[in-house]
């Protein structure tokens, strides 16, 4: 039996439909053999991408997940050691496939209440030069960072943890699924966000609003290894321009409006963080994300979720007292205020 999914889905934005443009742009899109390098769009999107980023090339891989293992498996050998945080989505959420696929090592540190990870814990994490110790090579930011709540590492920061990764001799990697999001948070270009990585990734098919695809992003050299890591995944993808069209448009059209997503997490946030209950960290409602515990004689999580759900407003649960709440494309004002008037009525 399936479910209906909510008229109002704020469970993530990967929920996003694509827009009209990028409907005409897949239609029309000129298509070639992509393994080969010659279809015309990817080969566009890849260029776009790659000067968007301030990077020499890009690889468009079929999700952020991909584009994560290909830029593991480009930096790291069997056995090498990645720091990443105990909260980052590629040690809780990709199925530990850099240990199972790669065989490296993921040496996992605090992830702070901001998403960022101490300098001193960082370079305490950097293995010695011992044969009983995996070899350390890569460093992995996560900007926004999801499970602390779609919050921004800043310009400052991210170069502070890439001269510390270089000064050891390590690469250091941006998982940006939503990098835009922390760009247009930040009022800045979102190459000053990734100018000292090595490789970045980010996601069309999130707040981008195009229905597949992410891109890997970094040197030429860098790039020439990730595509081979990407065929070895089985991502090597035909006639791709029928889906990399969506994303030029994207790349294009939907980045500025992402600030409309942020302005309605914010306002949804604001009010339910007044109802009996419930508990928000307003300070780290920055980007389209936010999470809030649940402390209610009447409800558990899962129990408002349903709830909620039956009123045509979905969230997510992420414990038993834990929810998440995502805006996105396709969410309008109105939106927000029938959802707050829900909550409203669930819980006063």
């Amino acid at each position: 039996m399936t479910t209906q999914p909510p008229r109002i889905d704020l469970r993530s934005d990967t929920f996003t439909m694509p827009s009209p443009a990028m409907r005409e742009a897949m239609f029309r899109a000129p298509v070639g053999d992509d393994v080969f390098g010659e279809d015309p769009t990817v080969n566009a999107l890849e260029a776009l991408a790659a000067e968007r980023l301030g990077k020499e090339a890009a690889l468009f891989v079929t999700s952020g997940t991909q584009g994560n293992l290909v830029s593991l498996l480009s930096h790291c050998g069997r056995g090498d050691e990645a720091i990443m945080g105990d909260q980052a989505h590629t040690f809780h959420y990709e199925q530990g496939g850099s240990a199972a696929l790669g065989g490296i090592h993921p040496r996992i540190i605090p992830t702070r209440n901001d998403g960022s990870l101490r300098l001193e814990e960082i370079e305490a994490a950097i293995r010695l030069d011992d044969p009983h110790f995996p070899v350390t090579r890569l460093v992995l930011l996560e900007n926004t960072h999801n499970r602390a709540g779609g919050t921004c590492l800043t310009p400052a920061y991210t170069d502070s943890v890439a001269a510390l990764a270089h000064n050891h001799g390590l690469a250091l990697h941006i998982d940006g699924a939503r990098i835009f999001n922390a760009a247009v948070a930040q009022g800045v270009d979102v190459q000053a966000l990734v100018r000292q990585a090595d490789s970045v990734t980010f996601c069309l098919s999130k707040g981008l609003a195009a229905p597949v695809g992410s891109l890997v992003c970094g040197s030429a050299d860098f790039i020439h290894k990730a595509r081979r890591a990407r065929k070895v995944l089985g991502g090597g993808m035909r006639q791709a321009g029928i889906i990399a069209a969506a994303g030029i448009v994207a790349l294009n059209e939907m980045v500025e409006r992402l600030a409309e997503d942020h302005v309605n997490a914010r306002r949804l946030a604001d009010s339910i963080a007044t109802l009996p209950g419930i508990a928000i960290d307003l300070d780290l409602v920055q980007t389209n994300i936010f999470y809030f515990d649940l402390d209610h004689p009447r409800w558990t999580a899962h129990m408002l979720v349903d709830a909620l759900h039956q009123r045509e407003v979905g969230v997510l649960p992420t414990g038993p007292n834990r929810i998440r709440v995502v805006t996105h494309y396709g969410i309008e004002t109105a939106h927000i205020d029938e959802a707050i008037t829900v909550f409203g009525e669930l819980l006063q």
